[in-house]
């Protein structure tokens, strides 16, 4: 099949299962179209995978990069066939016991994750979470690298480093923080009602050691922050903008969250909350399972263009070789064995 020349757009949806179907080609072949993630409901076996990733790839030129959420612990949706990658948090578990072991295991886990995605067709994962652990959030919990800002730096720091090790991008999450509230932001919508000073010293203070250690992309969260501004993060241009951007010096591509989740409910419809997304400072805006409103949401951006195409090129995976062939990967796959 000729792919079909078409520039990226600022929209990435997933299919509908493990295989395209006619609508699901339709929606990714749409103009407004900008990327695709996978979900466990996307995954059966590595074969079926490769055939769906190499069918996605077919479509157009250039080609829809695709993601997934592969963290590690609960957050892993792809597990036939993948190494375990085990919760973040016990890399700080494992930090507090011995620092040096436990940064040797967090870029192991970056390689590991990246050589098997990578094998696979999957450009990148949205994937260190930077949140702090202060346990109170149960939808963050051990996906956390630890409560301490200078531990989750310097193990997400080395994380990205073992990702680009075996040639693949970071997307750091959820900005500024979603550690401290107890509300689940897919269900509700949370408020962080801190001082603003508070989340400026702790909260974002790992995304410096990120954004140093080549951090290709941002997540922010579905949380509102009254110390700072009305809106959520990720519909803040005091957030995106002059944090993000300008205290932080962050060149990269900002993603918005699921716009299906309840914590961006605030803007209204999903077109609204796409157009509030975009104009605070998103460069692309994620809908998932939800096909129906994603159809809604391509045509409203339909004549939208994505603003700086060349942050999306930036996480595309690089290498054309089998990264698991090589002894790095097999060093990587010992050290996790470290992780208690």
């Amino acid at each position: 099949m000729r792919r079909l020349k078409l520039p990226l757009g600022p929209v990435v949806l997933d299919p509908t299962g493990p295989a395209l179907t006619e609508d699901d080609r339709r929606r990714l072949l749409h103009p407004a179209a900008g990327g695709v993630i996978l979900f466990a409901h996307n995954f059966e076996n590595v074969s079926q995978l490769i055939e769906l990733t190499n069918e996605i790839n077919s479509l157009r030129a250039p080609e829809l990069p695709i993601c997934v959420d592969h963290e590690g612990g609960r957050v892993q949706r792809f597990t036939e066939g993948f190494t375990a990658i085990p919760p973040m948090r016990q890399l700080g578990v494992l930090w507090d016991r011995d620092r040096e072991a436990a940064l040797q295991a967090a870029r192991a886990v970056g390689t590991v994750i990246a050589a098997e995605l990578g094998a696979h067709g999957l450009d990148f994962s949205f994937t260190p979470v930077l949140d702090l652990d202060y346990g109170a959030s149960s939808v963050i919990g051990h996906r956390a690298l630890h409560f301490d800002p200078g531990a989750v730096g310097a193990l997400a720091a080395q994380l990205i480093g073992g990702l680009a090790d075996a040639g693949m991008a970071a997307v750091g999450k959820h900005f500024p923080g979603h550690g401290f509230v107890t509300a689940d932001s897919h269900h509700a919508v949370p408020t962080d009602p801190r001082p603003l000073r508070d989340l400026l010293k702790k909260d974002i203070a790992p995304y410096g050691a990120a954004i140093a250690a080549g951090l290709a992309a941002v997540m922010p969260a579905h949380v509102i922050y009254p110390q700072a501004d009305a809106e959520p993060a990720g519909y803040s241009s005091y957030w995106l903008q002059e944090v993000l951007r300008g205290r932080l010096g962050f060149e990269g591509l900002i993603f918005s969250d699921d716009l299906s989740m309840e914590g961006a409910s605030t803007a209204g419809g999903v077109p609204e909350r796409a157009r509030a997304a975009l104009a605070a400072g998103c460069d692309q805006v994620l809908l998932c399972q939800n096909p129906k409103e994603q159809e809604r949401l391509l045509e409203s951006l339909a004549a939208t263009p994505v603003a700086v195409p060349e942050r999306i090129e930036k996480l595309r995976r690089r290498g054309g070789r089998d990264f698991r062939k090589s002894v790095a990967y097999r060093d990587a796959l010992e050290a996790l064995r470290q992780v208690p």
